[in-house]
């Protein structure tokens, strides 16, 4: 491949917009074997997965294609990493919720590659700006695992004012069951003994969202 047309030369040259995906992966993994380039190699693993199955799939899933040592592995893990932190990222001290599309914008790129339900919530001061983030279970959303002592427990802990609570469906789609609106109602009652307040329960699918509040259950 002449000196010009070379991934990193390009990305130099003409941004790093200019490349495709595999190009791309292959500026990151730098090289490949004898028997195959790096940019072979970066076409080869998107022939098997998708740019958000990539992003989702673990170490020993990563050394499991051929070619991908752990130092590759590791190098592919953490520019995804970047990724998902960088959609969180602000230069505010605290981060202020005004909506249920701010938590789904918090809370998506962690959720978004989740195999199972995992029920957050986020403790807020008077101003509603959040103090922690707390992951209360993963598993299955039922009365047994999201009890109202683990989740005002924290709570309780940070002086929060306000608390919401989000679970993802990893089906992708975030309408809520039964189980999700009993739970809800269990977690406003204790709030309102415990003199914290439920603001919200948001429901992340693929892509969208569903608040417990702007449908009425709260």
């Amino acid at each position: 491949m002449r000196e010009e047309d070379r991934p990193r030369n390009r990305l130099i040259n003409n941004g790093a917009a200019s490349l495709s995906n595999h190009e791309l992966l292959s500026i990151i993994i730098r090289s490949g074997s004898v028997q195959e380039n790096a940019i072979s190699l970066a076409q080869r693993i998107f022939s098997t997965y998708d740019l958000l199955q990539l992003s989702a799939i673990n170490i020993k899933q990563l050394t499991a294609i051929t070619g991908i040592k752990e130092s590759k592995a590791a190098q592919i893990a953490a520019c995804f990493e970047l990724a998902r932190r960088l959609e969180n990222f602000t230069r505010d001290s605290k981060i202020k919720i005004n909506s249920p599309e701010d938590v789904y914008r918090r809370l998506y790129p962690g959720m978004r590659e989740s195999k199972k339900e995992t029920f957050v919530e986020l403790c807020l001061d008077t101003k509603n700006q959040i103090i922690r983030e707390n992951t209360v279970s993963i598993g299955s959303l039922n009365a047994n695992i999201v009890h109202p002592r683990e989740v005002f427990r924290c709570a309780l802990i940070e002086s929060a004012a306000h608390i919401i609570v989000a679970h993802n469906h990893p089906s992708g789609d975030p309408t809520p069951s039964r189980e999700d609106i009993e739970i809800t109602k269990k977690l406003i009652e204790t709030g309102k003994i415990m003199g914290i307040d439920v603001l919200d329960h948001v429901i992340i699918g693929d892509g969208r969202h569903f608040s417990m509040k702007e449908a009425g259950h709260i």
